[in-house]
Parts: C-alpha cells; sequence; structure tokens
C-alpha cells in the first residue's frame, strides 16, 4: 500500500488525520501486534515470581488470567490518554502504553513466593507510584539533566540483565519444574528454540509487519508445534467467560515502604523514557521536535493510566518504544489510527477468553520469546551507552555502579542484615546501580587522570569517546 493511497505527505505528519477507515483499521491492529506480546509478559513474569503461574497448580492461577486481561484493558485507557486527551493529560500524539518492563526487578523480591496475597503491595505501590509519575510531569524537562546516557543506558541494560534469568528458566520448564527430570529436556527446548529460530528469521529475511511482530509471529509458530506435541491444555478457554468487567480493587490495596519507594524512583527513569519516546514520535513522524505541552501531557497520562491500573490489578504502563520505530516506518502519524488500536485493546481486556488462550501458551514456548525480548532490552541499553563519551571518568562510574548493583543482585544475602525494606530495594540491583551513577556523574565533573585508572583497567581504560562525545570537547558530563 503506498503513502499516497493512504494521504498526502503533509496529512501522514498531521497527527489530527485520520487515514479512510478501511485503512486506519489495519493500521490500528498493527500497532498492537507489534506490542502485544511484550504487554502481557510482565504479568505472567510476575504472577509466576508470586507462585500462581504456570506450572505451579496453583487455586488461584485464574489470577493470572485476570491480571492479563487487565493489561490489555488498561493499556487500552493509558493509550486514549494519550491520543484524545484529557484537559492537561496526554501529548494527542500517537503514543501506543503498555506495561512496563522497567518495574519487573522491583516487583519480583516484592512478591517472590507469597502467593496472590502479595499484589495488593504491588497495587499501592503502583498507584503511588502512578500519582508520583503523573507529578513529575510539572517539572520533567528540567529533570532530564540528572538521566544522561551513561545513566539510562546502564539501567536499561540492568533490566535486561535481571530478566534474562527467566527466560532460560521458562524455556527449561519453568521454575516449578526444576527439580523435575524434565526440566531442560530436549521437548521443551525444541518448543522455545521454534520460537527463536522463527523470530530470528523473520526479523533478518522478513519485511514490514512481518518483521516488526517477529516475536508474536514466532509464538504462534511455536504454539502451533507445542499444540502438535500434545504440550497444549485448552481446559482454562472453555471455563472462562465470554465477557466480564474489571472489578475495583481486585487484589486489594496495601502500602509498603519498599513498593512505594521502589516505583517512585522507576518512575522517574520511566518519565524520562516517554519524554525520548514523544520526541522520537516528533521527529520521526513529523520532522519536528516535541513541544513542552506534549512532553508535559505524555507524563501526566503515564503516570494517571499507571495509577488506575493499580486500582483495577493491572501493572504500570509506559510509552512502547517499539510503536515509535513503527511510526517511523509506516510514515503515518495518526493519532485516529493509534485510538483505533486501543479500542481494539480494550476490547480484548473485555473477554476473559483472550486471557484465557493466552494462559494455554506452553511456558517453554513463551520463554522463547522471553529470551529474544529481554536479549533485546540488554542490546537496547548497550546501545544507549554507545552515545557515551567512554572516558576515563565515565567509566569509572560505570564499572561501580554495575559492579555494585549487578553484584547485589546476584548474591541477595550479602545484605541480610538490612532492614526489610532496605534490602528489597537493594538486591533489584537497578536503584543501586542507577543512584550510584546519578550521583557520581553530579559529584564528579571533572575528567580523571591516565594514572587513575590505568592500573585497575589493565590498559582498558576506555579511549572511545562515543558517537556523541567525538564532537564534544569536554567529558565533564555525559
Amino acid at each position: 500500500m503506498s503513502a499516497t493511497s493512504i494521504g498526502t505527505p503533509e496529512q501522514l505528519r498531521d497527527p489530527n488525520y485520520t487515514p479512510p477507515i478501511a485503512t486506519a483499521i489495519p493500521l490500528g491492529i498493527q500497532h498492537v501486534l507489534a506490542m502485544f506480546v511484550s504487554n502481557v509478559t510482565p504479568a505472567i513474569i510476575v504472577c509466576g515470581a508470586a507462585g500462581f503461574g504456570f506450572g505451579s497448580n496453583s487455586p488461584d492461577f485464574p489470577q493470572m488470567i485476570y491480571m492479563i486481561q487487565m493489561s490489555m484493558f488498561f493499556a487500552g485507557i493509558a493509550t486514549l490518554f494519550q491520543t484524545i486527551g484529557v484537559g492537561p493529560v496526554g501529548a494527542r500524539l500517537p503514543i501506543v502504553q503498555g506495561t512496563s518492563f522497567a518495574f519487573i526487578p522491583i516487583m519480583i523480591p516484592l512478591v517472590a513466593g507469597k502467593g496472590v496475597d502479595a499484589i495488593a503491595v504491588l497495587m499501592g505501590g503502583i498507584l503511588v507510584g502512578g500519582l508520583f509519575h503523573a507529578f513529575l510531569g510539572l517539572f520533567i524537562g528540567k529533570l532530564r539533566f540528572a538521566l544522561p546516557p551513561l545513566v539510562t543506558g546502564l539501567v536499561v541494560t540492568m533490566i535486561g540483565l535481571a530478566l534474562v534469568k527467566v527466560g532460560i528458566q521458562y524455556a527449561a520448564g519453568g521454575v516449578p519444574a526444576m527439580d523435575q527430570p524434565e526440566y531442560g529436556s530436549l521437548l521443551n527446548w525444541t518448543m522455545a528454540g521454534t520460537v527463536i529460530l522463527v523470530t530470528l528469521g523473520l526479523k533478518f529475511f522478513a519485511r514490514g509487519m512481518l518483521s516488526v511482530s517477529a516475536v508474536l509471529v514466532g509464538l504462534l509458530v511455536g504454539y502451533a508445534v507445542a499444540f502438535l506435541l500434545g504440550e497444549v491444555n485448552l481446559g482454562n478457554v472453555g471455563r472462562a467467560a465470554p465477557f466480564a468487567l474489571p472489578n475495583p480493587l481486585h487484589f486489594g490495596l496495601e502500602f509498603s515502604v519498599a513498593a512505594i519507594v521502589g516505583f517512585c524512583l522507576m518512575s522517574f527513569v520511566s518519565a524520562v523514557e516517554t519524554v525520548g519516546d514523544v520526541s522520537g514520535i516528533t521527529k520521526g513522524g513529523a520532522g519536528r521536535e516535541a513541544t513542552d505541552t506534549e512532553i508535559q501531557g505524555a507524563t501526566y497520562a503515564d503516570g494517571l493510566g499507571t495509577a488506575i491500573s493499580g486500582l483495577f490489578g493491572a501493572l504500570p504502563n509506559t510509552s512502547f518504544s517499539q510503536n515509535v520505530g513503527l511510526i517511523a516506518m509506516t510514515g503515518v502519524m495518526s493519532r485516529g489510527v493509534v485510538t483505533i488500536g486501543a479500542l481494539f485493546l480494550i476490547l480484548c481486556g473485555l473477554i476473559p477468553k483472550v486471557g484465557a488462550v493466552i494462559s494455554s501458551v506452553p511456558i517453554e514456548v513463551l520463554g522463547g520469546g522471553v529470551i529474544v525480548m529481554f536479549g533485546m532490552v540488554v542490546a537496547a541499553g548497550i546501545s544507549m551507552l554507545s552515545d557515551v563519551n567512554w572516558n576515563r571518568r565515565n567509566m569509572v562510574i560505570f564499572a561501580i555502579a554495575l559492579s555494585l548493583g549487578f553484584g547485589l543482585q546476584l548474591e541477595p544475602n550479602a545484605l541480610q542484615y538490612l532492614p526489610q525494606t532496605l534490602k528489597v530495594l537493594a538486591t533489584s540491583g537497578i536503584l543501586p546501580a542507577a543512584l550510584i551513577a546519578i550521583v557520581l556523574n553530579l559529584v564528579l565533573p571533572q575528567e580523571l587522570s591516565g594514572e587513575s585508572t590505568e592500573e585497575v583497567s589493565g590498559g582498558m581504560s576506555g579511549h572511545g569517546t562515543g558517537l556523541k562525545g567525538k564532537e564534544e570537547a569536554s567529558g565533564a558530563n555525559v
């Protein structure tokens, strides 16, 4: 389909222009397909960590189906905040919202092995964190200096590194199967490997929507293989209701200092990520910079969408970067198109059978998709780090933050004597790494001398200047 059949170049760059409905509907659904798997995966991971997810045989397993359902519904609601807007809330741009991976390393320690009752603590943190996120909209532009590529790249890389273990566990058969003979079996890896191979094949050799939705198609092929191998159980689909409305305070609300602090700190990072996505949309789709009103409105919508999600049992929302790339690929800047996608998400969220079908996907199949997705999170972080001016000063900051953050994540018992609240926050790894990097970047304005790092770096003291740093005369701030 050519761009001229959709609209003129001027129309395609206009957020308020909507293509003919026969074109707008498939374009809107295309946005949903590009983010669908990433949107529901956090709910599956959190429920699994709590102990009522895949393979748990828990009587609370239907609660995971409900959370999947709400992930779709409130991603759609949050997207409508962005595309349509309510007063100052919303950028009124084609921004797709979805459940954020960034909060998973914060959520897992809060719920690990504690069952469905622990979800109330998450919801309290999500509610307060969302309101704090919205509050950041008042002055988000002035806070960006504290999160240069050195910090944001480190945080995104840490998020990915915290999650890659989950992908391997899922592909091998899931945590409940760890002590069983079938864990890591050839059958399990066949299902996971099918997803990985199909995803890679489509990413490298396909074009257009097949390439954009490669993970989803890979999961569908893996699901088909698992079905042929007799590994798919559709019992929950038959028992699921055909229609259901969101249930207020479904998991309850409980307020914990660890959850509130963790969600508020990660909201700070998420808010800056949203600013980047808004800028990416306006640059890629309209060839201009985002206005202060658009950035502020997007931050309000991010926070409000997250806070409302917490009241109904869904997880935090954020803008989805993959859809920013999709807008650049299609050249269609229409917020009407994304509104159609949001309505499709809401419809899926009202049909529990959709969540039940997702819950029927074998965990090994999901593991194949998760391995690819979380690996891409790490790759995205490394890509962001390529913009860093890798002088000795920045190398030392990165080294200390990564060593302490990732080390505490790998060995949480090193902090066994800390109060529980501090232990949960510190062993997430991400928060201590981010705080160390932010503080050091602000208080260490001068370049280090060569002698300061050569003896501890074995001669590899970071002489590269980064993509942007080549044009910078000073290494004072990244």
